[in-house]
């Protein structure tokens, strides 16, 4: 069975950081290619951040030079370091099997992250 778990949501301010973290497990994870996605109130789900299985990161424009995702193939864990937030960066975060979106794969279920003053 395979399950992907995003933890490392919260509140935090506008300037502040988090990194997210999606652990996944049932899956071949070292050899596939890893994607960030949020969606905010009111708004499509948008594609933040993705990683190939070798490394290769590509950014949303919104969030490139802010935020940096990264992976561990040894602990199966693909993170999202998020600097300089903004009020605009709140969503929720899910994390994806992947590269492109329309390639079916596995979702998490989730984690919010609040930027607020």
């Amino acid at each position: 069975q395979v399950q992907l778990v995003e933890s490392g949501g919260g509140l935090v301010q506008p300037g502040g950081s988090l990194r997210l973290s999606c652990l996944v497990s049932g899956f071949m994870f070292s050899r596939s290619d890893m994607s960030w996605y949020r969606r905010a109130p009111g708004k499509e789900r948008e594609l933040v951040a993705r990683i190939t299985s070798g490394g290769v990161a590509n950014y949303a424009d919104s969030v490139k030079g802010r935020f940096t995702i990264s992976r561990d193939n040894v602990k199966n864990t693909v993170y999202l370091q998020m600097n300089s937030l903004k009020l605009e960066d709140t969503a929720v975060y899910y994390c994806k099997t992947g590269w492109a979106p329309t390639t079916v794969g596995y979702w998490g279920q989730g984690t919010q992250v609040t930027v607020s003053l």
